[in-house]
C-alpha cells in the first residue's frame, strides 16, 4: 500500500554526504506538496562526565550552532525550490533515537537521510545511524548515498 507523503523530515548533519538526500527530500516535497521538517540531532547521552560545566556549555554551543547552519542550508535548498523548510535542532540520547522518535510524535510519513557522517573504523563499531534509522523506525525511511 502507497501512502501520499504530505510530511517528510531531512535528518542532516551537515556533512557532504546529507547533500544529496537534501536535494532529493526537498525534490520528493515539491512532486508531493509536502511539509518539510530540516532535523540536526544533538546527542546528549555520550558526553564525558569529566568535562566541567564551561566546557560542556561551550560544547552545547557549538553543537546548536552546527544544527543551525545544517539546518539553514536545507532551508536555503528549499527556498531556491518554492519548498518551505520548518529547521529543528533538537537533543536526544542518540541520533538514532532523535530521528526516530522525532518521526513517530510529529507523524512524518518519509524520513529522507544520506549515509551520515561516521565512516570507516567508527562506524564498524559504532553502526550506521542510517542503518540504524533503517532498522529500527515504523516510518518510511529514504536513504540516499
Amino acid at each position: 500500500m502507497c501512502t501520499i507523503i504530505r510530511k517528510i523530515m531531512i535528518a542532516t548533519d551537515g556533512s557532504e554526504n546529507s547533500m544529496n538526500a537534501i536535494d532529493c527530500g526537498i525534490g520528493l516535497a515539491k512532486a508531493n506538496a509536502a511539509d518539510v521538517k530540516a532535523v540536526y540531532v544533538i546527542p546528549s547521552g555520550n558526553t564525558p562526565v569529566m568535562l566541567g560545566d564551561i566546557w560542556l556549555k561551550a560544547l552545547d554551543d557549538k553543537l546548536k550552532e552546527e544544527g543551525l547552519k545544517a539546518t539553514e542550508y536545507v532551508v536555503a535548498v528549499g527556498k531556491s525550490h518554492g519548498v518551505h523548510v520548518e529547521p529543528l535542532v533538537i537533543s536526544a540520547k542518540t541520533p538514532r533515537d532523535g530521528i526516530i522518535d522525532f518521526a513517530r510524535e510529529n507523524n512524518i510519513d518519509l524520513i529522507v537521510m544520506g549515509t551520515l557522517g561516521r565512516t570507516g573504523f567508527s562506524r564498524v563499531l559504532l553502526g550506521s545511524v542510517a542503518e540504524s534509522v533503517v532498522r529500527y523506525s515504523k516510518k518510511r525511511v529514504l536513504v540516499v548515498p
